[in-house]
């Protein structure tokens, strides 16, 4: 059976009606003109922003222009643009360098003539990066002014009674960024307004009124000492969590639990905070012994800190900032004077207590409208810290071996020699007998005498102190000689004068004792560490009178390339921190080996050998 499709025209004449677009085609149709001409315009945009002046056309496309213009010709049947582009792609594949050649000297020289008479563009703006960092001096305030008066006497136990002072919430990050780009960690020193100011834990001492002498503070051990402690304070991989310790310190408690929370709070929020956002699970060994606090080296210890987490941060180790910027804020701000001349005033101690919010926003009003950071002037070249110094000693009685001087509303303002004693400072004339300061966090006041052994007295007296960090022993050089030979004869390397000795650093080594056959004198070799690599140098154990000066080399190889250090000997009176600046060998971590060790080969002179020196 076969249906019939066609039109049945008996039943009429068929009617078609022209097309009439629906509502809906007419919105579509709008919309597209819309569309081009938004195009339209960003394009028109485009070019009056680029002034009317196209970038010259690259070889390419001096060759697509050619080859378009002769396939056309050659091509009537093409079926438009499309096809002839296409056609110019793949012709100029399988060009050699030597057919484009033509092509791509013609670009040059058009785009020479573009850059010569093309006016110069105006750099954009460089972004401030922004600065990521867990120092939160804000926060510790905030805890801080809940605290009961017995809190506040566990805290001056602790050591830490200075930090009830602080009055500084913020920190100016455009401050500290620019303080960071001149921190030199090698020489754990601050190179601004044309000066290189050296940082020692004195001034941390000053600027935060933490003790600057005790014991060194170890934040390590075995993890089975610390087991009930992370149980208790939940810590976990990432750390100790800032909120729950705030929780514990907010409660009246003022017994050993507070002061565990306050010690691990303070130093994850201000004095020694890491790149993470809670507090480091390492400090739960400084807690094993609550009674041994306050005898500790905590300006060192933050010092130590910074200097290690601004050297990871440049390393790309951490995106954040650890380490206690607000010491470096503050510690610019007495170090550089702007805006007045400097007139003796009273002294307090410490710096930190003085500057208010409202202080520290008048100073930045200074720096701003001297042109910004660094145009002040650094008042005490040595130290940094003394402001005003009377350099006249015959007006003024000074205690030997120190300079004190003040501004007026300012903080602690001393000149500190290399030979200073591990007490804050004094002054006197012929009336008064020497006074008695008050430490922060001490409940007994201290005499001017220095009862620590391992200080720096040996310097002039004669006496030297064993390099090791675990012995206490101080003698005179030849004493110390002995000391080490019958004690340490097998933690250090003995060598022989004017012969190479090959050795080697651990990752975790920082220095190495050396000591010489012929007459025991003992040598420290120095590793620091830099972004790049680890600075090495060599310094000789003994009293500073001593003129005796070493000549040594260094080396260290990798295949046929070899790096050498030649220079002499500084003498100090053990391994002490802050080594005045001096020749480092500075080696690259491609240099180090497949364990992380560091070989080298170390040569010492005997002087008598070479002569007068």
């Amino acid at each position: 059976m076969v249906t019939d499709s066609s039109p049945n025209f008996d039943d009429g004449p068929a009617i078609f009606s022209p097309m009439v677009p629906s509502e809906s085609d007419s919105m579509v149709v709008k919309r597209k003109e819309m569309v081009g001409m938004e195009i339209e315009g960003s394009r028109r945009k485009k070019k009056k922003k680029q002034g009317g002046t196209p970038r010259p056309a690259c070889s390419w496309v001096h060759f697509s222009r050619e080859f378009i213009k002769e396939y056309s010709a050659s091509h009537p049947e093409s079926s438009g643009l499309k096809v002839a582009t296409k056609a110019a792609s793949d012709a100029w594949k399988v060009m050699s360098i030597e057919e484009k050649s033509k092509y791509t000297k013609r670009a040059r020289e058009v785009w020479d003539d573009y850059l010569s008479s093309a006016p110069a563009r105006e750099p954009k703006p460089r972004k401030q990066a922004n600065l990521v960092t867990r120092c939160s001096p804000g926060r510790l305030v905030n805890v801080l002014k809940h605290f009961t008066s017995d809190q506040k006497e566990a805290v001056k136990s602790m050591g830490f009674g200075s930090l009830l002072d602080l009055k500084c919430r913020t920190l100016r990050r455009s401050l500290c960024l620019w303080l960071l780009e001149r921190f030199n960690t090698i020489r754990r020193s601050l190179e601004i307004c044309g000066e290189r100011i050296p940082l020692y834990p004195h001034d941390v001492e000053l600027v935060m009124g933490l003790p600057a002498s005790g014991k060194d503070v170890i934040n390590s051990g075995p993890d089975e000492l610390v087991a009930e402690l992370r149980q208790k304070y939940n810590a976990s991989n990432r750390g100790i969590s800032v909120r729950f310790l705030e929780e514990i310190l907010g409660q009246p408690d003022a017994g050993d639990d507070f002061k565990r929370a306050f010690l691990l709070y303070v130093l994850g929020t201000l004095l020694c905070p890491t790149a993470r956002l809670d507090v480091s699970p390492s400090f739960l060994h400084l807690l094993t012994d609550m009674d041994s606090i306050h005898e500790y080296n905590w300006a060192k210890f933050l010092l130590d800190r910074l200097v290690r987490e601004v050297s990871r941060y440049r390393q790309g180790k951490q995106q954040a900032v650890g380490g206690c910027l607000l010491f470096l804020q503050i510690f610019y701000y007495e170090s550089v004077a702007v805006g007045g001349t400097c007139e003796p005033g009273p002294v307090v101690v410490p710096c930190l207590s003085l500057w208010t919010e409202e202080a520290i926003s008048e100073r930045e009003k200074q720096e701003k409208e001297l042109g910004g950071y660094g145009c002040g002037e650094v008042i005490c070249k040595e130290r940094g810290l003394g402001l005003g110094l009377l350099n006249d000693r015959d007006h003024v009685d000074v205690l030997p071996l120190r300079e004190v001087a003040t501004r007026v509303n300012r903080g602690t303002l001393v000149r500190q020699e290399e030979n200073l004693e591990n007490v804050p400072f004094a002054y006197k004339n012929e009336n008064t007998q020497p006074a008695r300061i008050d430490y922060y966090g001490y409940k007994n006041s201290t005499e001017f005498t220095n009862t620590n052994p391992r200080d720096n007295r040996g310097i002039y007296t004669g006496q030297c102190t064993c390099p090791l960090l675990n012995c206490n022993f101080t003698g005179l050089f030849q004493e110390l000689s002995d000391h080490f030979s019958t004690k340490h004869w097998d933690s250090g390397r003995r060598f022989q004068y004017n012969s190479p000795l090959p050795v080697s650093l651990g990752m975790d080594e920082t220095f190495l004792v050396l000591q010489a056959e012929e007459d025991g004198v003992l040598f420290l070799l120095n590793k620091g560490t830099e972004n790049i690599g680890h600075t090495v140098m060599v310094t000789c154990i003994g009293p500073s009178n001593r003129n005796e000066r070493f000549l040594y080399y260094l080396t260290s190889e990798r295949g046929n390339s070899s790096l050498r250090l030649k220079s002499y000997t500084q003498t100090l009176p053990g391994r002490v921190e802050g080594i005045p600046p001096s020749d480092f060998l500075l080696v690259p971590f491609a240099y180090l080996n497949s364990s992380g060790e560091l070989n080298l080969e170390v040569c010492i002179w005997n002087p008598s050998d070479l002569g007068e020196v």
